[in-house]
C-alpha cells in the first residue's frame, strides 16, 4: 500500500474535481500511456496506474469509499491486474473521436470516392473561358445488380463469423489483463455480408469502370493552377450512397508574345531610334484587337505603357485587368555609308564623337575603364 499513489494525483485533478473532469483527465492519460501508442519500457504500468484510478475514482460509490478510507483494502474498487479487461487501442479510439463505444454500420451507404483530372488549356482560353468535354474513367455501381454485388434474384447474406459488424474480435491474456483486439472480419473483408452467387458483370464488386463524357465550363479569367470542382461527377458510392466530385486542376499554355500576372498582361515591343527620339503612332497588339499607342519624342528605352482594360476579365468579380507595354530601343546593326555619315552629323552637331571620328578624343569605354581604375 504504501507505494501506491493517490488516485488523485494519478489522473492530475483535485478531489473536488467533476465527473467531467475525471473523464478527460483519463482520456488525455489514456493516450498518452496506451501500449500500443507509448513503447517506453514503463508505459504498460502506467497505462494500468491510470485505467486503476479512473475505475475507482469514476464510480460514484468507489470513490466515496477512497475518499473516506484511501488504500486501506488494495482489493477494494481498484480494478486491479487480474481483473482488468481494458479495450485495445480501437477501443480507446472509439471513445476519444466519438460514438461511445458505437461503431460504423459496414453496411451504411458509402460516399464515392474524389477524382482529379488535369486538363491543360491554351492561354487565351484561360483568359476568355470556354466550353468543351472531357472523357474520364471511373467507377460506378453496377446497372445489373444495382451495386449489391449479388445475382439477379439473390441476396448477400449476413457473415457469419462477426454477425454482420465488419470485425472481428480477439482476445489476449497479458500479465496486465486481458487486451481486446478489433480487426476487420477475414471472412467478409469488412462488409459484414458474405455474396455466395456473385454477379456476373461486377463479379460480385458492386462497382463497374466505365469512361464518362462530362461537359465543363471554364470559367473566364482562370489561371495556372486554378482548380474546377464539379460536384456528384467522381466515382459512384456504395450502396446508395452519393458519388464523389470531380476536380478539375488547369495548366495554362504560355504565348509567345503575352505574360500574364495576375489580371494583367505585359508585352514587349520594339522601337527604333528615330521613333524613340521624335516619337510616333504605333500599333499594339491587345487580347482582343489592335489598337494605337502614342509613343512621346524622347522616349527611353525601358519605359512602360499601360492600356487601362486591356487585361484579363476578373474571375471574382467585376472589371478587367490591364495592358502594360514596355518597348525597347533596338540599335541597328547594319547601316549603309550614308547613315553613318548622317549620324557622324548628328554626333558632332550634339556634341557628339566616336572613334572614328577623333582618334584623340575619348569613347564612352574609355572613360569607364578609368572610372573603374580610379584615375
Amino acid at each position: 500500500m504504501a507505494n501506491k499513489r493517490d488516485y488523485y494525483e494519478v489522473l492530475g485533478v483535485g478531489k473536488e474535481a467533476s465527473d467531467d473532469d475525471i473523464k478527460k483527465a483519463y482520456r488525455k492519460l489514456a493516450r498518452q500511456y496506451h501500449p500500443d501508442v507509448n513503447k517506453a519500457a514503463d508505459a504498460e504500468e502506467k497505462f494500468k496506474e491510470v485505467k486503476e484510478a479512473y475505475d475507482v475514482l469514476s464510480d460514484d460509490s468507489k470513490r466515496s469509499t477512497y475518499d473516506r478510507f484511501g488504500h486501506v483494502d488494495p482489493n477494494q474498487g481498484m480494478g486491479g491486474a487480474d481483473g482488468a479487461d481494458f479495450g485495445g487501442f480501437g477501443d480507446i479510439f472509439d471513445m476519444f473521436f466519438g460514438g461511445g463505444g458505437g461503431r460504423r454500420d459496414p453496411n451504411a451507404p458509402q460516399r464515392g470516392n474524389d477524382l482529379q483530372y488535369t486538363m491543360t488549356i491554351e492561354f487565351k482560353e484561360a483568359v476568355f473561358g470556354k466550353e468543351t468535354e472531357i472523357t474520364i474513367p471511373r467507377t460506378e455501381s453496377c446497372d445489373t445488380c444495382h451495386g449489391s454485388g449479388a445475382k439477379a434474384g439473390t441476396k448477400p447474406k449476413t457473415c457469419g463469423t462477426c454477425n454482420g459488424s465488419g470485425q472481428q474480435e480477439v482476445v489476449q491474456n497479458t500479465p496486465f489483463g486481458r487486451m481486446v483486439n478489433r480487426r476487420t472480419c477475414s471472412a467478409c473483408g469488412g462488409s459484414g455480408r458474405v455474396i455466395t452467387d456473385k454477379c456476373g458483370t461486377c463479379h460480385g464488386a458492386g462497382k463497374v469502370k466505365k469512361q464518362r463524357r462530362i461537359k465543363v465550363n471554364i470559367p473566364a479569367g482562370v489561371d495556372d493552377g486554378a482548380q474546377i470542382r464539379m460536384s456528384g461527377e467522381g466515382e459512384g458510392g456504395l450502396r446508395g450512397g452519393p458519388a464523389g466530385d470531380l476536380y478539375i486542376v488547369l495548366r495554362v499554355k504560355s504565348h509567345d508574345f503575352f505574360e500574364r500576372e495576375g489580371d494583367d498582361i505585359y508585352c514587349e515591343v520594339p522601337l527604333s531610334f528615330v521613333q524613340a527620339a521624335l516619337g510616333d503612332e504605333i500599333e499594339i497588339p491587345t487580347l482582343t484587337e489592335k489598337v494605337k499607342l502614342k509613343i512621346p519624342a524622347g522616349t527611353q528605352t525601358g519605359t512602360y505603357f499601360r492600356l487601362k482594360g486591356k487585361g484579363v476579365p476578373k474571375l471574382r468579380g467585376y472589371g478587367t485587368g490591364d495592358q502594360h507595354v514596355k518597348v525597347t530601343v533596338v540599335t541597328p546593326t547594319k547601316l549603309s555609308d550614308d547613315q553613318k555619315e548622317l549620324l557622324r552629323q548628328f554626333g558632332g552637331l550634339s556634341g557628339e564623337s566616336t572613334s572614328q571620328q577623333d582618334e584623340h578624343h575619348e569613347s564612352i569605354f574609355d572613360r569607364m575603364k578609368k572610372a573603374f581604375r580610379g584615375e
